[in-house]
């Protein structure tokens, strides 16, 4: 029990620390465009949009941090020009990521715990 608590912890760890990542190679490198959201969900939503050399970009995983999107709806998209598919809504960063890893954490840690403690009390 506690190998997999740990485990789940180290990877909504690793989740932010990605996210973050992410938003540094495209800081560093950033490209700036209005996209068109083809199709809105909570964990993915697919975009297209133009760069300025005037090619189409659909990136394979969508874009970064897609809450509250709509299909049909024009955003504005922040994106790594060396790597035009690595793309997130504007104003939005990895900080959006910390409360649904921190919140992966608490309650793996508040459902192990109690069981490590019943399962250690019975032997």
């Amino acid at each position: 029990m506690f190998v997999v608590a740990v485990g789940l912890s180290v990877l909504a760890f690793l989740l932010v620390v990605a996210a973050w990542q992410n938003d540094r190679t495209i800081t560093s490198d950033e490209g700036r465009a209005t996209a068109e959201v083809l199709s809105a969900g909570k964990l993915r939503s697919a975009i297209s949009f133009v760069t300025p050399d005037g090619v189409t970009h659909n990136p394979e995983l969508g874009v970064l941090y897609p809450t509250n999107l709509i299909a049909g709806q024009n955003i504005d998209v922040e994106y790594a020009r060396s790597e035009p598919d690595l793309v997130r809504v504007s104003g939005r960063n990895a900080s959006v990521a910390v409360v649904p890893a921190a919140s992966v954490v608490v309650v793996t840690w508040a459902i192990a715990g109690p069981l490590m403690f019943l399962l250690r009390r019975k032997q």
